[in-house]
């Protein structure tokens, strides 16, 4: 019973871990692309893409971001003409909506390719049925989560 914990608690060393590698392998295939935006923006570019005209808390609670990070990406962004904040009222207060622009979308598409290319890297050696399973239970590990992480924006 005490192993089956202790191999328990390995999992969040574990997925911190491959999280943290991961992300040092975005930056530096961003940084040898030369790409004008980071990963970081990428995601929220990309999110935004998908999901235009987004209020400022759902594309920080979409893409896991706090709200001064978040803040600061916008900021980045809206500066380089990647995206335009629009002051909306909701519920009798004023509130930022999030639209990409053209330019956005074109340097979130100059990316895309890359980034996919990364992530069938990263699938690499591993059988469908593998990832599958995975997927599956990596699903349920952030349903866990979810049932105990209260998200503040």
């Amino acid at each position: 019973m005490e192993q089956e914990i202790l191999s328990r608690q390995k999992i969040g060393l574990r997925l911190s871990r491959i999280g943290l590698l991961s992300k040092i392998f975005a930056i530096q295939t961003f940084v040898l692309n030369k790409f004008e935006i980071t990963p970081e923006q990428f995601t929220v570019l990309n999110t935004l893409k998908e999901n235009n005209g987004m209020y400022l808390r759902q594309l920080a609670q979409e893409t896991l971001k706090d709200r001064p990070n978040m803040t600061r990406i916008v900021s980045i962004l809206e500066a380089k003409n990647y995206l335009t904040v629009e002051t909306d009222k909701e519920e009798g207060r004023m509130v930022k909506k999030l639209y990409i622009t053209k330019s956005g979308i074109k340097v979130c598409n100059k990316a895309l390719p890359t980034v996919l290319e990364m992530w069938e890297y990263i699938g690499k050696n591993i059988s469908t049925e593998e990832l599958d399973k995975f997927l599956e239970t990596l699903n349920k590990i952030e349903d866990n989560l979810k049932e105990k992480v209260i998200m503040q924006n």
